[in-house]
């Protein structure tokens, strides 16, 4: 347990009558002391009443409860004085200078959870990397990050250098020939990130934007499962020049990628959809290699694509090797087996479409 750590953890507490602001934003919390099992916190007030000073000295020693280990004594000491707001990266002062030598900037997009959106994302981004590309991918599911599982990275902790002008550069994290990037990096295992949507959509836009991604032929956003406020913002804010829609064949799926491809098409966007990635397209036994078993139907994305006027970039199978890679954090696509050559097509298939060609 560190200051560093505690005043991460009280960031998570709001100031209610001060636009979202936390208390580490505002300055009210000024200082930190850990000494052992014991954290002592003083939170600085202005001379003028603060009618929320009980609310926000109680939130912040429950804010270092839930984190902190068991057993941990807990003091917060208030002083009368102006507070002296911290200097935090604003998210209105970053540019987009991070992405000047990015060539394709590419969302990996879903109508709902749990069609495998990620695996897909990372294991094209190693693909991609495999074709000789130079690739980075930015884990914009704030809620649910798990990039840092699937690539065997949870232990890595980013570090940063300073900007010339604005806020620092976070350096992001390499492994298997990709830049990897998300918001699990910063924060605790297990740790459920509450956020308010302007919150996740600030969080999202420095995981982007504030990175050093330096020459990339693709950058790959991981995009949330849904249509909500955080792909708005995304769009709006990112030069994104595409999407990828992965979905699974069955066919009440239909609903829910028509949602995502209509996002992307609303006048308001109006970014293309390169393709349609039909994944779990059939289960093959380790066993029986050449069996394919379809358990949600067959050629169901083939038809989705067809209806909605896109490619079908790729049909991925069910393999446990793709499920046990993740797990371990080697993804599918570093293999030479039927289920990394896939990824690998899929790959050389997406590079085609960005550059405009046709196979």
């Amino acid at each position: 347990m560190t200051e560093k750590e505690v005043f991460e953890w009280l960031t998570e507490v709001e100031h209610p009558a001060r636009e979202d602001r936390n208390i580490v934003e505002l300055g009210i919390a000024d200082e930190v002391v850990v000494d052992g099992n014991r954290v002592t916190v003083t939170l600085a007030f202005p001379k003028r009443p603060d009618p929320l000073k009980q609310y926000l000295t109680g939130a912040a020693k429950s804010a270092i409860y839930r984190h902190a280990p068991g057993g941990t004594e807990i003091e917060i000491k208030t002083v009368v004085r102006e507070p002296k707001t911290q200097k935090k990266p604003n998210v209105n002062d970053l540019s987009l200078e991070g992405l000047t030598n990015v060539r394709h900037i590419i969302g990996i997009a879903s109508g709902k959870g749990g069609v495998g959106k990620s695996t897909v994302a990372v294991n094209l981004a190693v693909a991609l990397a495999r074709l000789g590309y130079k690739v980075g991918l930015a884990d914009a599911d704030v809620y649910g990050p798990s990039v840092p599982i699937m690539t065997g990275t949870e232990d890595a902790e980013p570090l940063s250098e300073p900007a010339e002008n604005g806020p620092e550069w976070i350096l992001p994290v390499e492994k298997y020939g990709v830049k990897w990037m998300s918001v699990g990096y910063f924060a605790q295992p297990g740790q459920a990130l509450i956020w308010r949507g302007p919150m996740a959509c600030n969080a999202l836009k420095q995981m982007i934007l504030q990175v050093k991604w330096e020459v990339l032929d693709f950058l790959l956003i991981d995009m949330p499962p849904g249509t909500g406020d955080i792909h708005i913002s995304l769009v709006n804010d990112i030069p994104m020049e595409g999407a990828v829609i992965v979905t699974t064949p069955q066919d009440v799926a239909l609903a829910d990628v028509e949602k995502g491809v209509n996002m992307f098409r609303n006048k308001n966007i109006a970014k293309p959809v390169f393709g349609l990635v039909e994944n779990m397209a059939w289960f093959t036994p380790a066993e029986l290699p050449e069996n394919r078993y379809y358990l949600f139907g067959r050629d169901g994305g083939a038809r989705m694509a067809e209806h909605f006027g896109i490619p079908l970039l790729g049909q991925i199978p069910i393999v446990q090797s793709i499920r046990e890679d993740g797990d371990a954090g080697t993804p599918a696509a570093l293999s030479s087996r039927p289920d990394g050559l896939a990824f690998v097509e899929l790959a050389g298939r997406l590079a085609a479409a960005a550059d405009g060609k046709t196979e």
